[in-house]
């Protein structure tokens, strides 16, 4: 199993940190502009961990070198059944430098940023703690 499902799945935040480039960009499937930098993704993947429920990996697609993988995920947020992938590439240290995130359907997109919305004051101060 690959060391960024296997630390979703067990719900591991420092891992899931540990594996991030300290300049990655996150682009968020709600947010206009992406968020850079190790600490706010941080931040904000820990949020989604206490936001979606029922979360787990359906897919994994990888490219021959695997510097860039797919993980196509399942999950439930506010009531709402979400489908998404996350598209990662990782640098040359096997980090990943680039995390960009996809959601269907519109309602439960809706339902995503509303709870992420909730969160945001608690992720600003954890990337600033950082």
């Amino acid at each position: 199993m690959h060391p960024f499902r296997a630390a979703v799945e067990n719900r591991d935040a420092d891992a899931i940190e540990a594996l991030l480039a300290e300049d990655v960009v996150f682009t968020s499937p709600v947010a206009f502009k992406p968020y850079a930098g190790r600490a706010i993704t941080a931040a904000i993947l820990r949020g989604v961990l206490r936001v979606f429920e029922d979360f787990r990996y359906v897919r994994e697609i990888a490219d021959p070198d695997g510097r860039n993988h797919a993980f196509v995920f399942t999950a439930t947020v506010g009531g709402r059944e979400i489908q998404g992938c996350d598209f990662l590439h990782f640098d040359e240290e096997g980090r990943i430098d680039d995390f960009t995130v996809m959601v269907r359907p519109l309602s439960a997109a809706q339902a995503l940023s509303e709870a992420m919305g909730a969160q945001f004051d608690r992720i600003s101060r954890e990337a600033a703690g950082a």
